[in-house]
């Protein structure tokens, strides 16, 4: 992967930025990973930035030695997104982890895109203000951004796209953009927040961001349903959510998944397909949602919904839900646990899990089905042996026809997860020649190709 320009680049960035930048094998290979088959490929060096302006330096140094830049939040996403395949200078955000502004009146917020979800709602704790977008990892704010997360929450909040109101960007050639102001609608020029939400650190670093923020509800209440069979819980989101019940959380959970959570947050659930669901709202409007959902769980043969309004109790559900990867991956020791997700149109929800399932059970693959289903998307977990060649194979097998399956259904390959180095010929698939407008609009922003070179794209 190295090469004369890059070795330039690194002893460059060594004189330049001394004690920040590590050639250490170690950390880099910390800072490159990827929950699939795919190898580990570190950056030839890794710069812990502490403001916007190192960024700028580091950009333009790169630019000189037309040397890669991999940007790096808090290495959480899933499909290799921080890899370096040809090498590279890794710019580690995390030290840029300021709240710049609360703006409670404005219901916005404006920080630095080393920032992680928790450390925002914790600085909004006292405000009765809060983050909604909660896609399970502890992720920074910049990473989530351009990555498009979403989450528990989406169906409710929306997603990534839906909350951010603009970005401070550094391109490709070391300019410092902003992208919008702070208002919360304009129709002024190109929407340039949108275009960098999402594109996977491929046409920017994202150095600041300004958010939406949102009011507390009076009233959080929710709990557990469990359903005869995968289908019949589908069938209770999909009438849940033309019902326009306005359900702030619906997730489901397969039986196998739910003995995993049980096993692993030493809990003493139904061992059957099971919807995790969260109402917000005034007491009386949690109530109602809460006797709606009920009427529609029992008319689909669920056992009785029984919901509280305990934080505590509520707590504990949630983080089961949370850690229910690293439950699925105790189910089978020695092996990787391999997540990917799909998203439809919520009409065929149903349709699609079920045939997702019935694949699976053919597969004889240990495997979970799990997701955000209220917003039609889902996801697997793959418990892989990576030292058998013919289980990755036919782990790949069925990640294509679960992508496959949800582009013939009129929706995408992945809702949250990402392109990244994995789902590249998905892409393609979906999209057709708009993936040729996207290449020309990187070859625009970054016509030497050094922004995350790899991703989404070859």
């Amino acid at each position: 992967m190295a090469n004369t320009e890059h070795s330039a680049a690194v002893a460059a960035f060594s004189e330049r930025f001394g004690e920040l930048f590590t050639t250490n094998l170690t950390l880099r290979e910390q800072h490159a990973h990827t929950q699939t088959w795919l190898p580990n490929q570190p950056a030839e060096g890794v710069l812990f930035v502490t403001d916007k302006q190192m960024v700028v330096d580091a950009v333009k140094l790169c630019a000189q030695y037309h040397c890669p830049i991999i940007p790096f939040g808090t290495g959480t996403s899933l499909e290799g997104h921080i890899n370096a395949p040809q090498g590279g200078i890794c710019i580690d955000l995390s030290r840029m982890d300021q709240i710049l502004h609360i703006h409670a009146e404005d219901l916005t917020a404006v920080v630095q895109p080393g920032v992680t979800r928790e450390a925002l709602n914790q600085a909004l704790r006292h405000t009765g203000l809060f983050f909604p977008i909660d896609p399970g990892a502890n992720a920074s704010l910049g990473g989530m951004a351009s990555t498009r997360a979403s989450g528990t929450n989406a169906v409710r909040y929306g997603t990534m796209k839906d909350v951010v109101l603009s970005l401070e960007v550094v391109t490709a050639q070391g300019e410092l953009i902003r992208t919008a102001s702070r208002a919360k609608k304009t129709a002024a020029g190109y929407d340039l927040t949108r275009l960098f939400v999402g594109s996977e650190g491929t046409l920017g670093i994202i150095t600041e961001l300004s958010l939406k923020i949102f009011g507390r509800p009076e009233v959080i209440a929710g709990g557990v349903c469990a359903f005869p069979s995968v289908l019949a819980a589908c069938n209770a989101v999909i009438m849940t959510i033309q019902a326009g019940i306005p359900v702030s959380r619906i997730e489901l959970l397969d039986a196998l998944q739910i003995q995993a959570c049980n096993r692993y947050s030493k809990l003493t659930m139904v061992e059957q397909p099971t919807l995790f669901v969260e109402f917000h709202g005034s007491e009386a409007s949690v109530t109602e949602q809460a006797e709606v959902f009920a009427d529609i769980a029992a008319e689909l043969g669920a056992a009785e919904f029984n919901w509280s309004s305990d934080q505590q109790e509520l707590a504990q559900l949630w983080k089961a839900r949370h850690n229910a990867f690293f439950a699925a991956q105790a189910l089978r020791p020695g092996t990787r646990a391999y997540s990917s997700d799909a998203c439809v149109p919520i009409s065929r929800l149903a349709e699609c899990v079920e045939a997702t399932r019935q694949d699976l059970a053919a597969s004889g693959m240990v495997a979970t089905i799990l997701g955000h289903v209220g917003d039609g998307n889902f996801h697997i977990i793959l418990l892989v042996d990576l030292n058998n060649p013919a289980e990755v194979e036919q782990a790949e097998a069925v990640v294509a026809r679960i992508s496959q399956r949800a582009i013939a259904m009129e929706g995408t390959c992945t809702g949250e997860h990402g392109i990244g180095q994995g789902k590249q010929s998905y892409l393609q698939e979906e999209l057709g020649a708009t993936v040729d407008l996207m290449r020309r609009i990187k070859q625009a922003l970054d016509p030497l190709n050094l922004m995350n070179p790899g991703k989404i794209f070859s």
